[in-house]
């Protein structure tokens, strides 16, 4: 089922989400929603609070993307990315480990809005997987990337908050006109 996505002035975009300790059947329906609603709204990469919920969950999916490589190691080893797509993130922790550099981002929650935001380009990466199971692998490139923008959206974090001060200013109008228009939105919601 495609889900309705929550944009910016939505308070669920800033909520931490709640450690998830088994996944359940509603879990796994949840997994399938957020895959559906993200490939519906191609987007690479979808957490929770982007669907209304304060979890730490997240789905990823890079295959679409050619044009903008990444890379994976698992127990030091070079993997294909394309073997770990469409990817599930639980309770993910991320540690940097390459430099920051700068990347262009988007987001589904701002719509037509995108900017350079500065993030490690390499991460190590623990979670469970849509089976509970616990996964581990260091990422770098567009995965790196989107795998750091989702787990800030599971920590109340949005990529807007990670914008240098000039590119944020010189956004200001389309981004308090989104948060406006949300908010009038959830207003209307709750007079009905």
């Amino acid at each position: 089922m495609i889900l309705p996505v929550v944009k910016y002035g939505h308070p669920r975009l800033r909520q931490k989400g709640a450690r998830i300790e088994t996944v359940t059947a509603d879990i796994r329906r949840l997994i399938a929603d957020m895959f559906e609603t993200m490939n519906a709204s191609k987007g690479i990469g979808l957490a929770a609070q982007q669907v209304g919920q304060a979890l730490q969950l997240t789905v990823l999916d890079l295959r679409v993307v050619t044009e903008r490589p990444s890379t994976l190691e698992q127990n030091g080893q070079p993997a294909d990315v394309n073997d770990f797509m469409p990817l599930v993130l639980i309770n993910p922790e991320v540690q940097a480990v390459g430099e920051p550099v700068a990347g262009p981002e988007g987001c589904l929650s701002f719509p037509e809005i995108y900017a350079e935001i500065s993030r490690p380009e390499t991460v190590d990466v623990k979670a469970l997987n849509e089976k509970g199971q616990p996964i581990e692998f260091r990422c770098g490139g567009l995965l790196a990337r989107a795998v750091q923008h989702e787990t800030d959206h599971l920590n109340g974090i949005l990529f807007i908050d990670r914008m240098d001060r000039k590119t944020k200013a010189e956004l200001r109008d389309e981004l308090d006109e989104l948060q406006a228009t949300t908010k009038a939105a959830l207003a209307a919601d709750r007079k009905k």
